[in-house]
């Protein structure tokens, strides 16, 4: 077990130095990750198809890719970020310059989960990078392929004072929360990001948590039923059922329910083929203990597509649920597996009533071509992010700030979100010496500084 004491202390002395606070230092930073991470590719997915059974294209399109566009808008935006802007200074405060200046928080700690290890681990890497910190990662150990070649990789172009990875398990993570950092980030469970939160509190640690939820797929009765179906199928089993926006359920008009199962049957069939479990681009579940969870949650007598399993591959089928209410057990606890279940509504006000009591989820998913319904819908429902007519989507973009609302997380990252989160904006007036008001100052009982001090701040 690494002394993450020792490693968190060499990591203040470097930090203190200045060096990370150049942006030219940054930038090349940021160029030895891309490429390392370019090298590497073919290991990557291997060691994505050891942990989670993903395919190679996968892999890129869903982890490697995404993790360079990050990158690689980092380096092209964080100069920019990285600027004083200027503002207006008050009149009272005649003669200054006020202006912000963005400061990294020192030294972060990310930890990083298993679902998708390599792009959740290196976005947000990219972007305590390009806000100037040090980084101690910790990743997950249910995917230890990945965990291992994150260790190497970053080994290979960083120091530890200034990047480290620890690996281990519940012992490493415990040790870890005891140290006092400037920031913590944590991707995972409510569970475990509550007590997250309850650590980073005892050192008055600012926290960014990227939690999960039930995140629900609204389908109303003006949807194309062909493309919502497709969609919803590629968004809930990519990574069988193991992301956090997935479409943890559909909430379906009523009048189109059966018509959209026929669907969801059909795009199963013609995604993943008549037998999914031999699917060699079909991923499984992580581990034994979430295979057995989600086949707990599959009601028999309710399955109208999938709901076999192997259990010495973890598989488990692209299964559909009809006839499921709020009560069943599929609907009391966040699924994170390849278990759709349907529920209906009858008209838009109860998609209302239906939502507003539950927690807020990380993501919401609307199929409508009622411009109405979206306004209304995108306006009154809380919900972190989400997308109109398609599911998945939003998270893949540096241009958009991606994070939880209430249970589903707290603070944002990606592009200019993830600057921002790993930096603290100072606020500063650079106050000029050759003039200097007296309102200000005592003795108060003067009339023209009551005059002049009301003048100034009406």
């Amino acid at each position: 077990m690494k002394d993450t004491g020792d490693i968190l202390e060499r990591q203040r002395k470097f930090f203190f130095s200045g060096a990370t606070l150049s942006v030219d230092f940054r930038i090349a930073a940021l160029k030895k990750l891309r490429d390392a991470v370019k090298r590497r590719e073919d290991a990557i997915a291997a060691a994505l198809q050891a942990d989670l059974g993903k395919s190679a294209f996968e892999s890129f399109m869903c982890e490697t890719g995404l993790a360079l566009s990050e990158i690689g808008y980092m380096i092209s935006h964080v100069r920019k970020f990285a600027k004083e802007k200027r503002v207006r200074t008050p009149l009272a405060q005649f003669a200054a310059k006020s202006y912000c200046k963005p400061s990294p928080y020192g030294n972060v700690l990310i930890m990083s989960p298993w679902n998708y290890p390599f792009l959740l681990t290196v976005d947000p890497i990219a972007d305590a990078i390009a806000a100037g910190n040090t980084v101690i990662v910790k990743p997950s150990a249910y995917s230890p392929a990945m965990s291992a070649l994150l260790e190497e990789i970053l080994g290979e172009i960083f120091p530890p004072e200034y990047v480290a990875v620890v690996t281990g398990g519940r012992q490493e993570n415990a040790a870890l929360l005891d140290c006092k950092f400037d920031m913590i980030f944590f991707t995972g469970s409510q569970n475990v990001g509550k007590e997250v939160l309850r650590r980073a509190a005892e050192h008055l640690t600012p926290a960014v948590l990227e939690l999960g939820g039930k995140s629900p797929c609204i389908v109303d009765d003006t949807a194309k039923l062909s493309l919502a179906a497709k969609r919803i199928v590629f968004g809930k089993y990519l990574n069988c059922g193991q992301t956090c926006v997935a479409p943890d359920y559909v909430l379906c008009h009523s009048a189109v329910k059966d018509a959209f199962l026929r669907e969801v049957v059909l795009q199963i069939r013609k995604q993943f083929g008549e037998n999914p479990l031999r699917n060699p681009d079909y991923g499984r579940m992580v581990n034994e203990k979430h295979f057995e969870r989600v086949c707990r949650l599959i009601d028999p007598q309710k399955v109208v597509c999938g709901g076999k399993s192997d259990g010495e591959r973890l598989q488990i089928e692209p299964t559909v649920l009809d006839g499921v209410t709020w009560d069943d057990a599929v609907m009391q606890e966040e699924i994170f597996g390849p278990v759709l279940p349907v529920l209906t509504f009858e008209k838009t006000e109860d998609i209302f009533s239906l939502l507003r009591d539950r927690p807020k989820p990380l993501a919401l998913y609307l199929f409508s071509e009622n411009r109405k319904t979206v306004r209304t819908v995108m306006e009154r429902c809380a919900f972190g992010g989400g997308c109109v007519n398609d599911t998945i989507i939003h998270l893949a973009t540096s241009e958009a700030g991606f994070g939880g609302v209430g249970e589903s997380g707290m603070g944002a990252y990606h592009g200019k979100a993830g600057f921002e989160a790993f930096s603290h904006t100072k606020s500063i007036v650079d106050k000029k010496t050759w003039v200097d008001m007296p309102v200000r100052y005592q003795p108060y009982k003067r009339r023209w500084k009551e005059t002049l001090l009301h003048f100034f701040l009406r």
